[in-house]
């Protein structure tokens, strides 16, 4: 097989993709770095030349990825890394902004690009970028997954239980128990690389079943259903996801891991029957505990208070209703256009810096950029799913698939809840929150596409691993 550096030299197409990632990418960081002068000149009334150190950072840090992906994965799709890359670099700058409303304004001009909750995401970005090169570097097939697959699926089930078993003080935060705290400056959310791990086992299991699966037993109103001795999986898996709602008090985690296992299900045997009876599981479970939640209370409570409030926040404003009021009227504030970078007041949001992240910005960039934030996840994901459509292994599709579709639900449950679509979640948003552990895992999430996109558009002419 020809190794992949030479074929980037030799083959025209790999350069023609290659240099349009490097241009989507500039464009990229120079729309990054006008936000952040935008915020400036609205802050501090001038722009000063500190604007351009997270910016060139950034730009430093995604354009060794760009490198890498030259010599290791020279025919991945171009526009992933620059769209990510975007939303990754717009994150940062926001909570730069949110730093600079804290400070006093004499200090602001003075602000450290390393500090502040900006400066952390900046480092988590480093971090997050580096751990996305080692996994192209040294994954050079994304079938060498499927060999680790029950191992990663043990790991994520170990990982998702984790925070319910541990103490609330080490593990809670605004009542869903999601986390794991080093002492008080150091925690990692462990679900945020469950999801990973699971999808791979997911991807491998399926791969392997999908023909039992597929079996109906009847036809009702035109749709296909499985036979009932097929259920077992999806059982097991609802039963999992009812204990994460329960114990770990979080229903957008939950919906994530459930959701995830029926969409990858419904990929692989590409029968709607698999969908409804999810939606019907999920839904009436749902259901169920909210009835518990009144009944019985204990476990069930935080879940119960969730709905409560979803279903009528303004019943309590200033206590129990207080961040979903305050997120939908910092949504209402911005209009279709927003007051400006810098020109708002998001600091009023409570968690503002990550779950709320959203109606934050929401508040200086209005509906127009709401709606171009969203396009942007849209197209990350309409690339992730088209590469699950054109590379030709079973588990690269399953993976590929599972992967979009994952992002898409985690940005779903997330806005759903600020915007009161659904009950409010301890979700982050990718790429835009703070957070390490939702940062390095969702880069991680995007190497594995360029990885399998990789796979996909290599020309078997090249001499490369065309599936």
């Amino acid at each position: 097989m020809a190794a992949k550096p030479s074929l980037l030299r030799l083959d025209p197409a790999a350069r023609r993709v290659r240099r349009t990632e490097l241009w989507l990418l500039l464009l990229a960081m120079a729309m990054v770095a006008g936000y952040l002068a935008a915020v400036e000149a609205n802050m501090l009334d001038t722009v000063t030349m500190d604007f351009w150190y997270p910016a060139g950072v950034l730009t430093a840090v995604f354009l060794a990825l760009h490198v890498v992906i030259r010599l290791r994965a020279p025919f991945a799709d171009p526009v992933l890394v620059p769209t990510v890359a975007l939303l990754n670099g717009l994150g940062v700058a926001f909570l730069r902004r949110l730093d600079l409303g804290r400070a006093k304004i004499d200090e602001r001009p003075e602000l450290a690009i390393f500090a502040g909750d900006g400066g952390k995401q900046l480092l988590w970005t480093l971090i997050a970028v580096t751990g996305a090169m080692v996994l192209l570097w040294f994954v050079r097939d994304h079938r060498e997954v499927s060999k680790f697959a029950w191992t990663l699926g043990l790991a994520g089930i170990v990982l998702v239980m984790l925070p319910a078993v541990l103490p609330g003080s080490v593990s809670e935060v605004n009542g869903a128990k999601l986390w794991i705290r080093f002492g008080s400056f150091f925690a990692i959310q462990p679900g945020e690389f469950a999801k990973l791990m699971l999808l791979a086992f997911f991807a491998y299991y399926l791969v392997r079943k999908r023909e039992v699966l597929a079996l109906a037993s009847r036809r009702f109103l035109g749709i296909d259903f499985p036979r009932g001795r097929d259920l077992g999986p999806v059982i097991v898996v609802w039963a999992m996801s009812l204990l994460v709602l329960i114990f770990e008090k979080d229903l957008g985690t939950s919906l994530l891991y459930f959701g995830m296992f029926v969409v990858t299900l419904y990929i692989a045997t590409e029968r709607v029957s698999w969908l409804i009876i999810g939606l019907v599981l999920f839904g009436g479970g749902a259901v169920l505990a909210y009835v518990l939640a009144g009944a019985v209370g204990g476990p069930f409570t935080n879940f119960g208070q969730r709905v409560d409030i979803w279903l009528d926040p303004f019943a309590d404003p200033y206590v129990r209703g207080w961040q979903l009021t305050q997120s939908l009227m910092g949504l209402g504030t911005g209009g279709m256009f927003g007051t400006g970078p810098g020109a708002g007041n998001p600091l009023l949001v409570p968690e503002v810096r990550n779950d709320f992240i959203f109606a934050g910005m929401g508040e200086e960039v209005g509906l127009f950029g709401l709606t171009a934030l969203l396009a942007l996840y849209l197209l990350v994901v309409s690339r992730g799913l088209r590469a699950a459509l054109a590379v030709r292994d079973s588990f690269g599709k399953l993976l590929a698939g599972g992967l979009a579709f994952t992002l898409a639900l985690q940005v779903f449950v997330i806005i759903g809840g600020v915007s009161k679509l659904i009950p409010l979640t301890g979700q982050t948003t990718p790429f835009l929150s703070a957070g390490g552990s939702s940062l390095v895992a969702n880069w991680l999430l995007v190497a594995l596409l360029l990885r399998i996109s990789d796979a996909a558009r290599t020309p078997a002419s090249t001499g490369g691993v065309r599936r």
